[in-house]
């Protein structure tokens, strides 16, 4: 078997085709390397040689330096996020939150943002001044007052991680409590109280009731106590035996006693 002669010309063809090749994507990939894009509602951070720098890009399309420039998309647009937290109220019950925040990164800052906290600012700063500022807010009011002045304890605690988080170059548009739960012996608690309280407005109602009705009755008695005295001054003033004979006829049924008992006759008057 003979083994074809070797083209040194052939391979030397060869090799500068794939030097092209190469150096064709090598060209391309610095140019594409050259231009970044920055998508809406986000904001780019220069990072030079790995260092923040204080260049902020705006949305659209930008140039940059290939291997000694970086960017990092920081979004900008508001965002949504809901958490949970547990607390002590004043007299020391367990204050389960649900609450939900709306806030955004300071368009401005996005550099200083990045350099101090990098991009899980959520999981760093976020998550723990909501639960810093429902601890300070709920351990100033008692169980019943944080359920009876919810929106005043809602600002409150608004307030406390505004301050917190504006310090950290993030701002809060929007607070608000979903739900408070308490512990299943302070829920207990709470419903017995009222059933008693329910219950002593009913003997209170009743008592009331009862009072009104013995009321009614003494205003009855002395109503029928003012007729018998009045009726009996009217018996006086016009004869009190005619009166009661005249009563005795009206129920006599037209029969003569055939039984007297001593002095007892009937009350007739035949001379009238």
């Amino acid at each position: 078997m003979k083994i074809p002669p070797i083209d040194a010309g052939q391979i030397l063809a060869n090799k500068n085709y794939l030097y092209r090749i190469v150096g064709a994507f090598f060209l391309l990939f610095l140019f594409l390397s050259t231009f970044t894009i920055i998508p809406a509602g986000h904001r780019g951070v220069v990072l030079t040689f790995g260092a923040v720098s204080g260049r902020i890009l705006g949305e659209g399309l930008h140039v940059i330096i290939p291997f000694a420039e970086r960017v990092e998309k920081i979004e900008v647009r508001t965002v949504k996020l809901e958490a949970k937290a547990s607390a002590y109220s004043k007299d020391l019950q367990t204050v389960d939150s649900d609450v939900a925040l709306n806030y955004h990164v300071d368009p401005t800052s996005v550099n200083l943002l990045y350099k101090d906290l990098g991009s899980d600012y959520e999981g760093r700063i976020i998550q723990p001044a909501i639960q810093e500022s429902i601890k300070e807010v709920s351990a100033k009011y008692t169980a019943q007052e944080l359920i009876e002045q919810r929106a005043k304890v809602k600002d409150e605690i608004k307030t406390a991680l505004t301050g917190r988080l504006v310090s950290r170059y993030l701002t809060l548009d929007e607070f608000s409590i979903t739900n408070f739960s308490f512990s299943d012996g302070y829920d207990k608690a709470v419903e017995a109280k009222q059933v008693a309280q329910q219950e002593a407005l009913k003997a209170e109602n009743d008592l009331k009731r009862i009072e009104v009705e013995a009321e009614q009755r003494v205003a009855q008695a002395k109503a029928e106590a003012e007729a018998i005295k009045i009726q009996a001054a009217a018996i006086t003033q016009q004869g009190g035996r005619d009166y009661v004979s005249l009563q005795w006829i009206q129920k006599w049924d037209g029969k003569l006693p055939t039984t007297v008992l001593g002095d007892a006759v009937p009350m007739i008057n035949i001379g009238k």
